[in-house]
């Protein structure tokens, strides 16, 4: 299927993966922005996906409902994930291009018995609609595009926001695409941290070095994070895995 996605001047397509049987990929202007496995929704291909799929697997007990927020709704992969891995959670994804949720949920639909709300309108104007305060178990930021990302997502105040619709144990997950040298990351890793009690990375070992582009995702709480989250995080993958507790992203930031 596609369609021209008028708002944004450029078409939206989604086809089959060619290598497993009900995947799919999204597509938008060309450039592929999600995957989605119709049969298996508890199966992620993209690999800072399943790093934020591994937070919600410990953010509550397993199968557990949970309040899930995505800012950046794409190909709702993450909230067929949480659909399936545990039934009865409320959510809601905003997503900012107003045509691109009808397309997706024509050619794809969520599975039965998944409770999305699917929001149209700016990721920072919808927060105070899309859940009560402090009552997020997961709020998932899914937007960047890098340095091209929008400048009233990336500042201090807009952190301070989200972590305000967070229940005590609740957890924001950033994910950050970024080139060599990781400057736009190392920004928003310090504006995350100013907002939150502590705040770790989870990427392939090897962007931990700078030296690659890649994404790296960053996990905040409002209180510390359990410190049994490590080993769950390192031993879940994908691997190598590389899991910077908050004193471990301290060091990162300061050698960047």
């Amino acid at each position: 299927m596609r369609r021209y996605l008028k708002d944004a001047g450029v078409h939206a397509e989604i086809i089959p993966d060619g290598f497993t049987e009900g995947g799919f990929v999204l597509s938008i202007g060309g450039a592929e922005q999600s995957h989605v496995n119709l049969a298996h929704p508890e199966e992620i291909f993209y690999e800072y996906l399943r790093r934020i799929a591994n937070v919600v697997d410990v953010v509550a007990a397993p199968g557990a409902p949970v309040t899930a927020v995505h800012l950046g709704a794409g190909a709702l992969t993450l909230a067929r994930y949480v659909a399936a891995t545990r039934p009865g959670s409320p959510q809601a994804a905003v997503e900012l291009e107003r045509e691109l949720p009808a397309f997706v949920l024509e050619a794809l639909p969520l599975p039965a018995g998944a409770e999305v709300r699917v929001v149209v309108d700016d990721a920072r104007a919808a927060l105070p609609q899309v859940v009560a305060p402090g009552t997020a178990d997961l709020v998932v930021l899914d937007v960047f595009s890098g340095r091209d990302a929008p400048g009233h997502l990336t500042q201090p105040s807009f952190y301070a926001e989200a972590a305000g619709l967070l229940a005590p144990g609740g957890v924001l997950v950033v994910n950050v695409g970024d080139d060599p040298g990781l400057g736009f990351f190392a920004g928003q890793a310090r504006a995350v941290r100013s907002a939150f009690a502590d705040v770790w990375c989870l990427a392939e070992e090897r962007l931990l070095t700078g030296r690659y582009p890649g994404n790296l995702v960053l996990v905040a709480g409002r209180r510390p994070l359990p410190r049994e989250w490590a080993d769950a995080f390192a031993a879940a993958g994908p691997h190598p895995a590389g899991v910077l507790d908050g004193l471990g992203l301290e060091e990162l930031l300061a050698r960047l």
